[in-house]
């Protein structure tokens, strides 16, 4: 498996504590993403491929050998060929249910909104800006004094809590042929 991140790796530590040595690399478009410390804390090859539109070819490139790639705070839109190599094989976590508050600060919309609850969302990765299959959803409640920060805080507890259980069951269905 290979995650890609471009911040603190707080998913992707989530993901460590589960699969361990099933994490064999870690890419950020970010030099000095809190992601490749901690994956070079855990012993596993980093690499920094920054933007540019030829990104995901880039990337690709890395990938050889990897059943499953898993975004975990990567903030750019997954595009050709990465998606062609990978169908049904790329997952995303999103913190709000999806369909509900796509793209970047989901927590701040749904508290400027006065949405009564919030959570978050592990869903296969398709050329739209979060709007691939959903596969895993979590509620979170919002409470009335919730503040942006403290609502995002809840959530990422859900986040790492469903991302593992929402990657074990995709890799027991590619191992199944799925």
């Amino acid at each position: 498996m290979a995650v890609l991140g471009s911040g603190t790796g707080s998913n992707f530590q989530a993901l460590y504590e589960e699969f361990g040595a099933g994490i064999v690399l870690v890419i950020s478009d970010r030099p000095g993403a809190g992601i490749l410390e901690k994956a070079k804390r855990a012993g596993i090859p980093t690499i920094v491929e920054k933007g540019g539109p030829d990104l995901c070819a880039r990337i690709l490139g890395h990938l050889e050998g990897i059943d499953l790639v898993c975004l975990a705070g990567f903030m750019r839109l997954v595009k050709e060929p990465l998606l062609s190599a990978f169908p049904r094989r790329i997952l995303n976590i999103h913190p709000s249910l999806l369909p509900k508050y796509p793209g970047l600060g989901a927590w701040v919309q749904a508290i400027e909104d006065g949405a009564g609850e919030s959570g978050c969302t592990v869903h296969y990765v398709d050329a739209g800006m979060d709007t691939g299959e959903l596969i895993l959803q979590a509620r979170v409640p919002v409470l009335r004094d919730d503040t942006p920060e403290t609502l995002h805080a809840r959530i990422q507890v859900e986040e790492h809590r469903i991302y593992p259980l929402a990657v074990k069951a995709c890799l027991a269905a590619i191992k199944d042929g799925e």
